[in-house]
């Protein structure tokens, strides 16, 4: 293997690592379905379908690696027999040497993710997530130890995982003040003698650490500390939002119409045969857009709360949007129904952008190319002519 290749257990890291497979839904089936980690990894294919023509596409191209973002299989199959639609893909990319690999919901939540770029394209700046995910939770950890003593605790802390915020590790508070205590009968002392009031100049230390190394942190601090019987307090800090979740709010650099809106809209995704649905007044003003890419209407009590003028999603039902609209006599945020296909497709240039560069980042090389197969399942549209009388 050219050593400025990739191995496909190299390219799921770098996937893993910017669409994390632990932010997933519970009912998701994301991550590596067929393909050896050892294999060799030249060319990448994303697309958002797995579907037989897709696959095709990839061997034509010659594709190592199949990145999707829907899921081949979702529920569980007791087998992949090629008689099937998806035994058939499976057949298709393992005969070819090709892998596949899914990034779904945890591509949907990440940031940059699938709702990002479907802003990006409609030209949204100030972007934070409609339905934010919580934030890791975290501890906090104080404790006082003799001020010779500080720096090798710190150390020792943040080797079991405290003191890491953001890029930074190691990270630690500290300030100085005076401890006092009487070692009693059955006491070792490090510092005093038993029966004697002591006095310590001591260093206060504060640390923050993923709730899940809490026992290790502690552990950490009872072996490093000097003293017999440590004094430290364990603060469970409240629960804050990420700058992940679902869907993204965001604000247009000039207020649009919603029929100018919607125009730029369609000139921005991809073309299919649905086109657009809007509900909502043409002549609204719009700055204010939510958007989630794929299916949305389980976020319309979000948007209506949000401030949003319009709302861009995908797969909306005819009873929730309809009971949407009529709050607020109709004069609420309007709705931008698009091509599920569509909104999600504008990902995955950027996601190729991403993955080429972190490889290289990483002093390797994959080649990515962007699948322009259009897999929405609908071919074409009918409509009523316009003279005809309504029903």
């Amino acid at each position: 293997m050219n050593a400025a290749h990739a191995r496909l257990a190299d390219v799921v890291d770098s996937l893993d690592a910017a669409y994390d497979p632990r932010w997933a839904d519970p009912w998701d089936a994301v991550g590596l379905v067929c393909g050896d980690p050892a294999q060799p990894v030249r060319r990448v294919l994303l697309a958002v379908d797995p579907v037989r023509a897709v696959a095709d596409e990839a061997v034509e191209v010659g594709a190592d690696l199949l990145v999707t973002h829907h899921p081949l299989l979702l529920q569980p199959v007791h087998g992949v027999a090629a008689t099937t639609p998806k035994g058939a893909v499976v057949h298709r990319l393992i005969g070819a040497g090709v892998a596949l690999q899914v990034c779904h919901t945890n591509a949907d939540s990440a940031t940059p993710g699938v709702s990002d770029a479907l802003a990006m394209a409609l030209g949204l700046d100030d972007l934070h997530p409609l339905e934010p995910d919580p934030a890791p939770e975290l501890d906090k950890i104080v404790t006082f130890v003799p001020h010779a003593d500080a720096a090798a605790l710190i150390d020792a802390l943040a080797a079991a995982g405290a003191g890491s915020v953001g890029s930074y590790e190691r990270c630690a508070w500290t300030t100085s003040g005076l401890g006092t205590f009487r070692p009693v009968e059955g006491a070792a002392p490090a510092v005093g003698t038993v029966g004697s009031v002591e006095e310590v100049g001591e260093t206060r230390i504060e640390m923050v650490l993923p709730r899940p190394r809490r026992g290790a942190v502690v552990a950490a601090l009872r072996a490093a500390h000097p003293y017999e019987e440590p004094a430290y307090d364990v603060l469970q800090l409240a629960a804050v939002a990420s700058n992940r979740g679902t869907g993204r709010l965001g604000v247009l650099p000039r207020t649009l119409d919603l029929r100018a809106f919607a125009g730029q809209a369609a000139h921005a995704l991809p073309a299919t045969a649905g086109g657009l649905r809007v509900a909502g007044d043409p002549d609204q003003p719009v700055r204010t857009v939510a958007v989630c890419g794929g299916s949305g209407d389980a976020l319309l009590d979000l948007v209506r709360s949000s401030g949003a003028d319009v709302y861009v999603t995908s797969d909306l039902r005819h009873h929730r949007a309809s009971e949407f609209r009529e709050y607020g006599d109709g004069g609420g945020p309007a709705l931008v129904d698009v091509s599920h296909w569509a909104a999600e497709w504008t990902w995955l240039p950027p996601a190729a952008t991403r993955l080429a560069s972190d490889m290289t980042a990483r002093g390797t090389t994959v080649d990515t190319v962007v699948s322009r197969i259009c897999t929405d399942p609908w071919r074409f549209a009918v409509t009523r002519p316009s003279e005809e009388s309504r029903p």
